[in-house]
């Protein structure tokens, strides 16, 4: 039996254009659908475990990726937006109508992830973004729900697709995470 991870990952990674250069991400309403102007690929496009990230239905992932916030801009029915949850770390911008999460941007100018917008590449309406490489937060979708037997056929499911599975961020991004703190310490004398 074939473990579905994400609708636009379960028949194979598809590979980036390389030459991706702007795309317009729509929410899933029939009606005046929420469109928003993303400028340039894609950055860190990987599948996540994580429970705040929106999934589409059926999904044990959402596959999300980073672009700089001044790259998106909010193109139509911007009135429908409203974040999740104002508490979290990522102010995640979701269609009132459909909850489609549209874009995260992150406010605390302290976080490494600052001026990074988080978006979901499979709302794109043209194809070319780069593509999801790993897999991050994997365990946690034991949270979600899973069951804790089915890890191990969800892990190798994963790397069959070529997502390495990582219980927190891929090593490039725990590397700029410790880099910002490291940066943001004083030096010892």
């Amino acid at each position: 039996m074939t473990v579905h991870i994400h609708p636009s990952v379960d028949s194979g990674v598809k590979k980036g254009s390389g030459s991706f250069t702007s795309g317009t991400l729509v929410c899933k309403c029939k009606d005046k659908p929420v469109k928003i102007g993303v400028k340039g690929d894609v950055a860190h496009n990987h599948a996540c475990g994580c429970t705040k990230c929106w999934k589409p239905d059926g999904a044990i992932f959402s596959v999300v990726a980073v672009v700089p916030r001044e790259n998106v801009t909010v193109l139509e029915n911007g009135d429908k937006l409203q974040i999740v949850d104002a508490s979290a770390a990522i102010q995640r911008h979701a269609c009132k109508v459909c909850g489609t999460h549209m874009y995260g941007r992150i406010e605390n100018r302290d976080h490494p992830f600052y001026g990074l917008d988080f978006i979901h590449p499979e709302l794109f309406l043209e194809a070319g973004s780069a593509a999801p490489g790993f897999a991050a937060f994997v365990s946690s979708v034991i949270e979600s729900g899973v069951n804790p037997s089915e890890m191990p056929g969800i892990r190798s499911r994963l790397k069959e697709l070529g997502l390495e599975p990582y219980d927190c961020l891929s090593p490039a991004l725990m590397d700029a995470i410790a880099t910002h703190v490291a940066k943001s310490r004083p030096k010892a004398a």
